[in-house]
C-alpha cells in the first residue's frame, strides 16, 4: 500500500523530505531543509524492487531529490531504481549497513531515467509473474527441494534474480542452465527465509494491522517457545504461528517485561502446606500479583486466590516447620504513601505572612471585655497600693556599660582625694587671683588624672599605675 505526498511543508520540495512513498525501509530525512547538509557528499541511496538497496556515487553532479527515478551502473548493463536518501544521512546509513569502500566496488549514477528506460523497465517488470510460475515447474521436474518465491528483472531486462526458500542446501547448477536457455537472460539465485518471503508478499495480522515484516522490520530475530512460556500462553501452533508458518515476531516484544515481573513470584514447584492439605500453584497473574492455588496438580479443585505477599509468608513458615490453618488469612500490607508535592503544601507568600505577623503582633489578639462599674471601682481602690509598691522599689544609680563591672574605690584613695580638696581650698584663700585660680585648677586636674587608678582593667596586686611592681611596705 503506497501513499503519495505532493509537497513537503518544511523544505517545500515537490517530492517531500519525509518520503515520496510511505513504505518499508523508508528513512526520514530530517536534514532536508539544510542546503549545506545536502551538499556534504555525492553518495546517494537507491532502492529497487522488494527490499534491495544500494549506494551509488553521483560523480556527474546531477541534482537529485528523494523520489527521483535514476539509471545506475550494474553488471551487466544498467538498472532502474528510486532515490530514497541524499545528503549527510547517506553516510550514516552506509555505516549502519557496514558498507566497506575498500572491499566493495564503487558504482555510479548514470542519469535520470528517460522515457525509453522506463518503457524497457515496465516490459521487464510485466514478465516477472510468468517467469516465476515457469521456473517453479522446472524446479519440480528436476526434483529439487526448494520453492521459488519471487523473480526480479533488472531495469534493462538483461538479468533476473530468483528468490527461493529451502530448508537444506540445494544444488541448483542444472537449474541455472535450464533457466538461462528458457528465458535468455543472466540468472542469479538468492536464498531467503520464510519471514522475508512473508514480508515481501505482505498481509494483515490478527491484530488488524499490516504485518511488521512487511512494514518496518529489517532484521529478524529468532523466536523460541520459551517466550510463550514466560507469558503463560498455550502452546498452540495455530495461534502462535504467523503467515510464514513460524512463531510470531511480536512474541519477543513483551518477553522482557514478563521476565522482570516474574522474578518476585514463587516458583510452581513450591508447595504450600496447611494443617488440612497441601496446595499447588495452578495460575499466576503477575500484573495483579495474585496466585491461584489448587489441592490437585492435574485439575482445578478447591481453588483459592491469594496475594503474593501472603504466599511468601506461608513459604517462610513452612521452612520453619509451622503450618497455617487456612491460606486466605488476612495479612496486614503496608499501604504505599502517595507522592506529595512539597511546594504545593505552602504558598509562595508564606514568608511574607510571617513578617506581617511580626510587625503587628497585637493584630490578632482577642478583644478585652467591656469594663463594668464594679471593675472600675476595684481598679481605683488598687491604685494607692501600686504607688506604694513603686516607692519601695530602689532605682539603681547607674547601669553597667557594655557588660563592664563597677569597681569600688579603695578607702586609701578616698582619703587622699579629701586631703587634696582641703589643700586646694587653703591655696585658694591665700591666692585669690582668678588667673592663678585657673592654673591651679588645671594642675590639680592633671595631678588627679595621674594619681587616679585605671578602672577599665583590673590591676594586679603589688603593681603601680605604670605596670612596675611597688616596693613592699
Amino acid at each position: 500500500m503506497e501513499y503519495k505526498l505532493n509537497i513537503c511543508g518544511s523544505c517545500m520540495k515537490k517530492n517531500g523530505c519525509s518520503g515520496l512513498k510511505i513504505k518499508k525501509l523508508n528513512t526520514f530525512d530530517w536534514l532536508c531543509d539544510l542546503s549545506q547538509a545536502q551538499k556534504m557528499t555525492d553518495w546517494v541511496e537507491v532502492q529497487f524492487k522488494n527490499t534491495r538497496k544500494g549506494y551509488y556515487l553521483n560523480s556527474n553532479k546531477i541534482e537529485l531529490e528523494k523520489g527521483d527515478l535514476v539509471a545506475v551502473e550494474s553488471s551487466p548493463g544498467h538498472d532502474i531504481g528510486e532515490v530514497t536518501l541524499t545528503g549527510a544521512l547517506v553516510l550514516k546509513q552506509m555505516k549502519k549497513s557496514n558498507y566497506r569502500f575498500d572491499q566493495q566496488e564503487v558504482r555510479r549514477v548514470y542519469r535520470k531515467a528517460r522515457p525509453v528506460d522506463l518503457e524497457k523497465y515496465e516490459e521487464a517488470k510485466a514478465r516477472e509473474h510468468d517467469t516465476m510460475l515457469k521456473s517453479r515447474k522446472i524446479a519440480e521436474d528436476l526434483n529439487l527441494n526448494m520453492k521459488i518465491g519471487d523473480v526480479e528483472y533488472q531495469g534493462d531486462g538483461n538479468k533476473a534474480i530468483f528468490y527461493y526458500i529451502a530448508d537444506d542446501r540445494v544444488d541448483f547448477r542444472q537449474l541455472i542452465k535450464v533457466l538461462a536457455e528458457a528465458f535468455h537472460v543472466r540468472i542469479e539465485m538468492k536464498q531467503i527465509g520464510a519471514r522475508q518471503e512473508a514480508g515481501r508478499i505482505g498481509g494483515v495480522g490478527p491484530c488488524g494491522r499490516e504485518l511488521c515484516c512487511s512494514s518496518w522490520m529489517t532484521n529478524f530475530v529468532s523466536v523460541s517457545t520459551s517466550t510463550a512460556r514466560y507469558q503463560d500462553l498455550s502452546l498452540n501452533p495455530q495461534k502462535l504461528a504467523g503467515q510464514c508458518a513460524k512463531l510470531k515476531c511480536c512474541l519477543n516484544y513483551e518477553t522482557d517485561v514478563y521476565a522482570e515481573a516474574q522474578k518476585d513470584i514463587p516458583s510452581k514447584d513450591i508447595i504450600l502446606e496447611t494443617r488440612e492439605c497441601n496446595y499447588y500453584l495452578f495460575k499466576a497473574d503477575i500484573f495483579k500479583r495474585q496466585l491461584t492455588y489448587s489441592t490437585s496438580k492435574e485439575f482445578l479443585a478447591n481453588a483459592i486466590t491469594i496475594p503474593v505477599e501472603r504466599a511468601k509468608q506461608i513459604i517462610a513458615l513452612n521452612k520453619r516447620g509451622a503450618r497455617v490453618e487456612n491460606l486466605s488469612e488476612v495479612i496486614e500490607v503496608e499501604q504505599k504513601r502517595e507522592f506529595g508535592d512539597v511546594l504545593t503544601q505552602d504558598g509562595l507568600t508564606r514568608f511574607d505572612r510571617a513578617k506581617k505577623a511580626g510587625k503587628n503582633r497585637n493584630r490578632h489578639r482577642p478583644e478585652r471585655p467591656e469594663k463594668t462599674n464594679d471593675l472600675q471601682k476595684q481598679e481605683h481602690s488598687d491604685k494607692p497600693e501600686r504607688v506604694e509598691k513603686q516607692d519601695r522599689m530602689v532605682r539603681p544609680e547607674r547601669k553597667e556599660k557594655r557588660g563592664q563591672a563597677q569597681v569600688k574605690k579603695p578607702e586609701t584613695l578616698i582619703q587622699a582625694e579629701e586631703q587634696k580638696v582641703v589643700r586646694d581650698e587653703a591655696n585658694h584663700q591665700s591666692n585669690p587671683n582668678a588667673g592663678h585660680k585657673k592654673n591651679t585648677k588645671n594642675k590639680n586636674r592633671n595631678k588627679n588624672q595621674q594619681n587616679r587608678p585605671h578602672f577599665d582593667k583590673p590591676q594586679k596586686p603589688n603593681s603601680s599605675n605604670n605596670g612596675t611592681p611597688k616596693d613592699e611596705a
